[in-house]
């Protein structure tokens, strides 16, 4: 029960990331930027994403022990 629980929580933190990275890349093609500048700022965001996501993680691992 517990695996599932850490499987479908870890598809919904990727797939909100993704989502994240698709929007800061559409953003930053409609400012203008080029494809190799959106990717980046795509990049940047879905790292944002995932690194916010592991240090809620680690904090309610402290918490909770």
């Amino acid at each position: 029960m517990i695996l599932a629980l850490i499987l479908a929580v870890t598809a919904l933190v990727l797939v909100i990331a993704v989502a994240a990275a698709a929007g800061a890349a559409k953003l930053a093609r409609l400012d203008g930027a080029t494809y190799p500048a959106a990717l980046t700022r795509a990049a940047v965001a879905f790292t944002a994403v995932i690194t916010l996501a592991v240090a809620v993680t680690g904090a309610f691992a402290a918490v909770l022990k």
